[in-house]
């Protein structure tokens, strides 16, 4: 089961007067049972053999797809795709087998063009060969879709409609492909999206998401806030895919992983309340489908309860630190994300500022939190984003790397 925690900026609020409380819920995901035999993986890796990949990309990119072979068990499944402009199924589906994936794997060669739709929609069609099992496309790309279906709105509604049947996790080769239509996929599809800089940083990302695969313990998790009667909902400070829902908004966080903590955090306004003491102001409701030996549904409603006191009790209460940290490290994250847009649109001044003024905030809290260390190494790489906020400065990789960071952080992933 998954144990929640709902914690508050504020945890006492002054009778008679208005607020905006920060909310944060935690959830702690249970490790999963070693002793357990794990649900069986069903992967496709889809990789861009396009001519920009040739040389050191590829031969990474292929030692990846060797790794995977020889990391399944046999009750696991891989099937291992390659796109140019034309699309072949090097490997297909069926239960793991790493001699003979390696000596196919050896087989790929560079060719012309992106052809992204057509070798992923191989791979999602390899996947509905499946029966049961955890279903993932892993789809590789250095460039530019460029041929076949190359409209990022159809490319991102094929990711939303194929999301029951497999997600899909997307990682970026280099400065040349399109950052923005990857992170789309993968959110659209329940998935997750990498940058990897230079090809050396490919097998540390596969090995991330191999773990993550094989310790995956809930799926489809999901938390509804609906606010009370006169109560407002701000926003949500995490980028997760959310829909509205009747009396709120459903915040879909995905795939959980055992031994792991998801913070979502989000903001409520709390209209004049008369009365002293407790007061429930709104409800969170937690869903998700736990896997593993026994698949079960679970719903799990936690009201949100805040604690109306006298205005010199609350004004004497203390913040909690916590909870401001993460608040601040989210704005962080999406001013690192704004500031990339402004200055796509040349207004590299604004991006400055909004970087900047990201940074004082953390510095400002860092002396008291006993994560100073990492709050002050953020301020460093907020300062370094800043430094190339200008036109001479600002290139592909830069970009690539904020929105990757923003990303990271605001789905409680560390950068």
């Amino acid at each position: 089961m998954v144990d929640t925690n709902l914690r508050f900026d504020h945890q006492l609020l002054a009778v008679e007067s208005e607020h905006a409380v920060y909310c944060m819920l935690e959830l702690d995901i249970p490790a999963a049972d070693a002793a357990a035999e794990r649900v069986p993986l069903r992967l496709a890796l889809v990789i861009d053999r396009s001519g920009s990949m040739a040389g050191r990309s590829l031969d990474v990119a292929k030692d990846c797809a060797n790794f995977l072979a020889r990391h399944l068990k046999p009750a696991d499944e891989l099937a291992v795709v390659t796109y140019d402009d034309e699309v072949q199924v090097v490997v297909p589906l069926a239960p793991a087998n790493p001699a003979a994936a390696q000596w196919a794997i050896a087989a790929i060669v560079p060719g012309g063009s992106t052809n992204l739709s057509g070798g992923w929609l191989k791979g999602l069609e390899e996947l509905r060969r499946a029966d049961d099992g955890i279903r993932r496309v892993l789809l590789l790309t250095d460039g530019l879709a460029n041929h076949g279906i190359t409209d990022p709105e159809q490319l991102v509604g094929i990711a939303a409609a194929t999301k029951a049947n497999a997600s899909t996790t997307t990682i970026g080769f280099g400065g040349s492909f399109d950052e923005d239509l990857l992170r789309a996929i993968a959110d659209a599809a329940g998935g997750a999206t990498y940058f990897a800089a230079t090809p050396d940083d490919a097998p540390g990302i596969f090995a991330e998401e191999f773990a993550g695969l094989t310790t995956l313990v809930a799926q489809n998790v999901s938390v509804e806030i609906r606010p009370g009667t006169d109560v407002n909902l701000l926003g949500v400070l995490n980028e997760y895919p959310s829909v509205q829902v009747s009396g709120g908004v459903q915040v879909q966080i995905g795939d959980a992983y055992g031994g792991e903590r998801r913070r979502i955090v989000f903001s409520l306004q709390i209209p004049n309340v008369a009365q002293l003491g407790p007061a429930r102001v709104a409800d969170v409701v937690l869903r998700y489908v736990e896997v593993g030996e026994h698949v079960a549904a679970h719903e799990r409603k936690i009201p949100v309860i805040v604690n109306l006191v006298s205005a010199d009790e609350a004004a004497a209460a203390e913040l909690d630190q916590e909870v401001v940290e993460e608040v601040v490290l989210l704005d962080a994250a999406r001013a690192r994300k704004e500031a990339a847009l402004q200055a796509d649109a040349g207004r590299f001044d604004v991006a400055q500022s909004m970087l900047r003024d990201a940074a004082v905030e953390i510095r400002r809290i860092a002396p008291s939190s006993k994560r100073a260390a990492e709050l002050l190494d953020e301020v460093g790489r907020l300062e370094a984003h800043t430094d190339a906020m200008q036109e001479a400065n600002y290139e592909p990789m830069v970009r690539k790397q904020m929105m990757s960071e923003s990303w990271r952080r605001t789905r409680g992933r560390k950068p």
